[in-house]
């Protein structure tokens, strides 16, 4: 594939993975959820389709390898309209198929009315922007594959107690089961990017709701790590209406301490004050 079409755009954070074998490796890891099965089933010569929907496609490096497989009814979407010349040019059926705008501002639900999964090696710029919006659409995306910067795809797959563990980690391990799949290193790429990179997937769980309030509960989130080397004491003091609530113990831990189902209860105690 000739990579000197397309010039790799800071601003838009474009480093193009040319590594094939990577690029294969990703698109396998798109494996469709047995609906009466907790296990992972790859869905029989293409009786069924699922959506896919491709963010930031490039040149297609992924492209190529969705549009073999027939188990999949693919949608890109690209914000770089030299990256779009390029797919039109060297993709036969792009039309109808490819979106040129910004994921971000992008009203799923027009082009996607059930359920759909998306792939793609996301912009690292935006990496965490991008995946508050998969959560804004948790009911409808129950699988996620994508390529983020090492660094941010550890904090998401981290369990509590870790320094990495964060913000996205409880709001996304909420509502998905998240896999750290691999490791890619700068060379796999043109422009090589400064850090590494890794491959992650996300698999919507079985919860349905939180069982506290969930604007609260972000809220919660939010400030505690937006304040981390302080006692969830110190840094929810604002937030808590009833004083003697914070002699509770759990007030003397850091944020990195408590799992999603510790955040709950915190949420459930904060609320029913």
């Amino acid at each position: 594939m000739n990579h000197t079409k397309v010039r790799a755009k800071k601003a838009l954070g474009q480093h193009f993975l040319t590594d094939q074998g990577i690029a294969q490796r990703i698109v396998e890891a798109l494996r469709f959820h047995d609906s009466d099965q907790n296990d992972i089933r790859d869905r029989p010569g293409g009786e069924i389709s699922m959506p896919v929907l491709e963010v930031g496609p490039g040149m297609g490096v992924l492209t190529q390898y969705l549009l073999q497989r027939e188990d999949i009814d693919l949608k890109l979407v690209e914000i770089d309209s030299e990256s779009v010349e390029y797919l039109l040019e060297h993709f036969s059926g792009m039309q109808g198929r490819l979106l040129q705008a910004d994921f971000l501002r992008l009203p799923l639900e027009k082009y996607f009315p059930g359920q759909f999964c998306i792939i793609g090696n996301f912009p690292y710029n935006i990496s965490s922007q991008i995946f508050f919006k998969i959560l804004d659409y948790r009911e409808s995306i129950p699988q996620v594959v994508c390529m983020i910067q090492k660094e941010v795809a550890e904090r998401i797959a981290e369990k509590p107690g870790s320094k990495t563990y964060g913000i996205l980690s409880v709001l996304l391990q909420a509502w998905y089961d998240i896999e750290y799949l691999f490791t890619v290193g700068p060379g796999a790429f043109a422009p090589p990017p400064k850090v590494q990179s890794a491959v992650i997937r996300l698999r919507r769980n079985s919860r349905k709701e939180l069982g506290c309030d969930e604007v609260l509960f972000k809220t919660i989130v939010k400030t505690s790590f937006g304040q981390r080397r302080k006692t969830l004491r110190n840094s929810l003091r604002s937030l808590v209406q009833d004083p003697a609530l914070l002699a509770n113990p759990v007030f003397d831990l850091r944020p990195e301490r408590l799992g999603v189902e510790d955040f709950i209860r915190l949420t459930n105690s904060v609320s029913s004050k």
